[in-house]
């Protein structure tokens, strides 16, 4: 039954995927789209994909970071297996990829997963007030353009959308809302009279989970934690900002439309999709008309920029899959008499 669940979800998440994906090629020529492949520049997309890695083990070393203060040092090598064997996942699954990492570590360095679970939320939390901070950043610098970009791409499409339903369906949709917040409430309720054990596998779970929670208050180094997690979205932002000189038709664009893709990307790729597809792809696109760019030449960029990630989390994570793979039958092999 779980498995029908799964790729049940599967499919609907790959559905949508595919809708947003035609939404944003919709109208486009595609070999005026894929034509201007013919002139990219190897160099610049070869930078921005050496930012990329960058990013990754930046992003690995600052999970060390807050695993430390645990009393656990799987060190920079597992880490950052983990951390792509998780990014590969989620090219699959969305979300799957956070539990997919904490789970690879667990069994490599032998670190508790309810711990682990607890220091990926941390980073969760980080990173959406990271990407926050890039918002109201470019809120300020370009605040015209984003307001615009967000009432065309987002307001008004809602409000269309309600407005053109019907009286009969609106009360249906307030109908199945108000059952399913008290339904919620009366089963929250009732759970919560219901004793739980205190040393039962759940309790165990959320004390781990609580545990790694607390990690960021315990960090020795937080001088390099802070480092490493500004340097990350800058990373972020010079991957945008390398990768518009690939193509001629972006080469010419400012610091500020990479800020502005950074923001709208992470948009994108924060969708319940696989890998942000169609999703990146419609919102990059889009946000690029206002910087002067036709359709033709900002999806262009967009699905170079989409793929090339791709391609590079592919690899890697393959490559990591390997030598964890590889890791744990030598680890059998050794412990056979």
């Amino acid at each position: 039954m779980e498995k029908t669940k799964a790729a049940v979800r599967y499919l609907v998440l790959l559905a949508v995927a595919a809708g947003l994906l035609w939404l944003s090629f919709r109208g486009i020529d595609w070999r005026a789209t894929f034509a201007e492949f013919e002139s990219i520049n190897y160099g610049w997309l070869g930078i921005s994909i050496f930012v990329s890695v960058i990013a990754f083990f930046s992003r690995a070393r600052r999970w060390n970071l807050l695993i430390e203060p645990l009393g656990h040092a799987p060190g920079i090598f597992r880490t950052i297996n983990a951390l792509m064997i998780g990014y590969l996942a989620n090219l699959a699954i969305p979300r799957l990829g956070e539990v997919t990492r904490c789970g690879t570590l667990s069994r490599s360095a032998h670190v508790p997963f309810n711990i682990l679970l607890g220091t990926v939320i941390v980073e969760r939390v980080l990173d959406v007030i990271c990407l926050s901070a890039c918002l109201f950043l470019t809120a300020w610098i370009e605040h015209d353009r984003l307001g615009h970009f967000m009432s065309v791409n987002i307001f008004h499409p809602i409000q269309h959308k309600i407005a053109s339903m019907s009286l009969m369906t609106l009360l249906l949709l307030l109908g199945v809302f108000s059952i399913t917040v008290i339904t919620t409430i009366l089963v929250v309720r009732k759970r919560s009279q219901v004793p739980v054990a205190t040393d039962g596998k759940f309790a165990q779970l959320i004390k781990g989970i609580l545990q790694g929670l607390r990690s960021i208050r315990t960090i020795e180094r937080k001088g390099e934690f802070i480092f490493h997690t500004v340097l990350i979205w800058f990373l972020y932002f010079l991957m945008s900002y390398t990768c518009f000189k690939a193509l001629p038709a972006t080469a010419g664009l400012s610091w500020q439309a990479g800020l502005f893709v950074l923001v709208v990307g992470g948009m994108g790729m924060s969708a319940p999709v696989q890998g942000g597809i169609g999703a990146y792809h419609l919102l990059v696109s889009r946000g690029l008309l206002l910087y002067g760019m036709t359709a033709v030449h900002g999806l262009a960029f967009a699905t170079l920029m989409h793929t090339s990630q791709t391609l590079l989390i592919i690899i890697m994570g393959t490559i990591a899959f390997i030598l964890v793979s590889m890791g744990s039958v030598t680890k059998k092999a050794n412990e056979t008499p």
